[in-house]
C-alpha cells in the first residue's frame, strides 16, 4: 500500500491526515509569538517607550493569529476532494443508485410512496395543467388519471408516486395552491397500479363465479365503505326497506341499488362522495349479479373424524333449505336457543336469509347418509364479519364445529377481513373452545349473559381454508 493510498484510507475512516507544510507554518508562528512576547517584556521593563512597544506587539500578534486562521481554513484537517474520490454535494445528489453510498439517509431519500388522490378543479382550460405542474415541481409522478365532469367542476382522480420524504399535507397544500379543492388523499398499494377497466373486469369475474363475492367486490372497487344487504321481507317479520328504482339511487355519499330478491343493497362512504362513474360501475356489478342469480362454487372435501366417521364439507345455499330445516327438527331446543338467541319456533325463519349467498357464505357438514349435521355461516355485517355455528346434538363434541369454523376463518382471511366476531351465550362452552382453538388473538365482551368473541385476523397466516380447517380440527 502506497503512502498516498494509506492517507486516503485513513481519511475515509475519519482519521485526520497530517501535512508537513501546515505543521512548519504553525511551528514558525509559535516561535515568532514567543520571541515577540520576550522582547516586549524586556523593553517594557528597561525602557521609557514601553506603552508604544506594547501596542506594536499587540498588532504583530493579531496579524500572526489572522494568518494562522487563514492558513488553517485553507489547509484544514479534511483532505481535498481529489484525495478521497468524493464528489461535490450537487454531483452526489444527481448520481445513480449504483454510485450512492449505502447509508440509511440515502435509502430514505431514494424511497418513493404511492398515493391515491382526488381533488376538484374548475372546468376551464389550463386548470389541470396548473395542477400537474405543481406536482411536477415536487417531483411527484402521475401514474394514472381519471376525470369525472360534474356540474360544479371536474373531479380528478390520481395515482401518484411521490418521494418518500414528501408528506400528504405538503401534497395537499401544493394542490390547493394550484387551484384544487375538496382534496382527499390516502396511501395506495401495488394493487392500485392495475388500471380501472382491468380491475373492474377482474371483480366481475369473481362476482360471476360466486354470488357471495359481490359485497367484497364492491368494497374493493369503492375503497373503505359500509355495505348492507337489506332483505325485502326481514327474517324476524315486519316492514322491509323502501324499494328503489331499477337504475338505483345516488345520494352524495350513499348509493342504493335494488337486489334481486326485492331487497336493497346500500353502500355508504361518508368521508368521500361517490362519483357518477363509480355509481355506474357498482350498478353494472350488481346488475351482473342479478342476471346470474344465486350461485356458489361447487366442490367438496371428505374428512374422517377421530371416531372414524366420514363427513363431507361443502358450500350450500337456498337450494339446501329443506335439508337445513330437517336438521333443525333433529336439534334440541337448547341447541337451537344457543344458536339463535330467541324463540326456538322462529329458527326456521332465519334460514332463507342465512343460506342466501347475497349475505355471506355457508358451509355444511354432511354425513355419509347425505344428511346435513352442521352449518357454519360467514356473514357480511356492514364493514364487519360475523361467524356462527350450529351442530346437531348427536354430532357434537366430534370436531365438526372446529372444522367449519377454521374453514370460515380461512375464507375471511382470503377476503381481506380484519376480524371476525361470534355472538353466543356465556354458557356455550363449545363455541368458546372452537374460537380459542383458532390460535388467534381474541377479545371477549359479555353483557347480560351474551358473549361476543372477536378474533383479529391481521396475525393470521395466509393459508387456504382447507389448511386452516384441518389445523382447527386437530386442535
Amino acid at each position: 500500500m502506497t503512502p498516498e493510498m494509506s492517507d486516503v484510507t485513513r481519511a475515509k475512516h475519519g482519521r485526520p491526515v497530517h501535512h508537513w507544510r501546515r505543521d512548519v507554518v504553525e511551528l514558525a508562528a509559535l516561535f515568532t509569538a514567543v520571541a515577540v512576547a520576550d522582547g516586549v517584556a524586556n523593553l517594557i521593563g528597561h525602557g521609557p517607550g514601553g506603552p508604544g512597544l506594547l501596542v506594536i506587539s499587540a498588532v504583530v500578534l493579531g496579524a500572526t493569529a489572522g494568518f494562522h486562521t487563514w492558513w488553517a481554513r485553507r489547509h484544514g484537517h479534511a483532505p481535498p476532494a481529489d484525495d478521497t474520490g468524493a464528489r461535490p454535494a450537487a454531483e452526489t445528489r444527481s448520481a445513480g443508485p449504483a454510485e450512492q453510498p449505502g447509508t440509511a439517509a440515502d435509502d430514505l431519500a431514494g424511497a418513493t410512496a404511492l398515493w391515491r388522490m382526488r381533488t376538484t378543479v374548475k372546468d376551464e382550460p389550463g386548470s389541470l395543467a396548473a395542477l400537474c405542474t405543481a406536482l411536477a415541481v415536487r417531483q411527484v409522478d402521475i401514474l394514472s388519471l381519471q376525470t369525472h365532469p360534474l356540474a360544479e367542476g371536474t373531479v380528478d382522480e390520481f395515482l401518484l408516486r411521490a418521494p418518500g420524504t414528501l408528506e400528504a399535507a405538503e401534497i395537499t397544500r401544493a394542490v390547493s395552491l394550484a387551484g384544487g379543492s375538496s382534496t382527499w388523499i390516502e396511501r395506495a398499494d401495488a394493487h392500485d397500479l392495475v388500471d380501472a377497466p382491468t380491475r373492474v373486469l377482474g371483480l366481475a369475474t369473481r362476482t360471476a363465479l360466486d354470488a357471495a363475492e359481490l359485497p367484497l367486490a364492491l368494497r374493493q372497487l369503492l375503497g373503505r365503505c359500509t355495505i348492507r344487504s337489506l332483505p325485502g321481507t326481514p327474517a324476524g317479520g315486519g316492514r322491509g326497506p323502501a324499494p328503489v328504482p331499477v337504475e338505483g339511487v345516488l345520494e352524495d355519499t350513499v348509493m342504493r341499488l335494488r337486489a334481486p330478491e326485492g331487497g336493497v343493497l346500500t353502500v355508504e362512504r361518508p368521508y368521500l362522495p361517490f362519483t357518477p362513474t363509480e355509481f355506474a360501475r357498482a350498478r353494472a356489478l350488481v346488475e351482473l349479479d342479478n342476471r346470474l342469480g344465486p350461485r356458489i362454487p361447487r366442490g367438496e372435501d371428505v374428512l374422517t373424524l377421530p371416531e372414524g366417521d366420514d363427513i363431507t364439507v361443502r358450500r350450500v345455499d337456498t337450494g339446501d333449505l329443506a335439508a337445513a330445516k330437517a336438521m333443525h327438527e333433529r336439534c334440541s331446543p337448547r341447541t337451537l336457543g344457543m344458536r339463535y338467541h330467541g324463540p326456538v319456533g322462529d329458527a326456521d325463519r332465519y334460514l332463507n336469509h342465512l343460506l342466501s349467498p347475497r349475505f355471506g357464505r355457508t358451509l355444511a357438514a354432511q354425513s355419509a347418509s347425505g344428511r346435513i349435521v352442521g352449518l357454519g355461516h360467514l356473514l357480511w355485517d356492514g364493514d364487519e364479519t360475523e361467524v356462527a355455528l350450529l351442530v346437531e346434538d348427536d354430532w357434537q363434541q366430534r370436531g365438526i364445529g372446529a372444522e367449519l369454523l377454521g374453514r370460515l376463518v380461512g375464507m375471511a382471511v382470503e377476503a381481506g377481513c380484519a376480524s371476525v366476531y361470534a355472538v353466543t351465550q356465556a354458557s356455550n362452552t363449545g363455541m368458546v373452545a372452537a374460537m380459542r382453538g383458532l390460535g388467534l388473538p381474541l377479545d371477549y365482551q359479555i353483557e347480560e349473559g351474551t358473549l361476543v368473541i372477536t378474533a383479529r385476523l391481521d396475525t393470521a397466516p395466509a393459508v387456504s381454508s382447507a389448511q386452516r380447517g384441518e389445523r382447527a380440527r386437530r386442535d
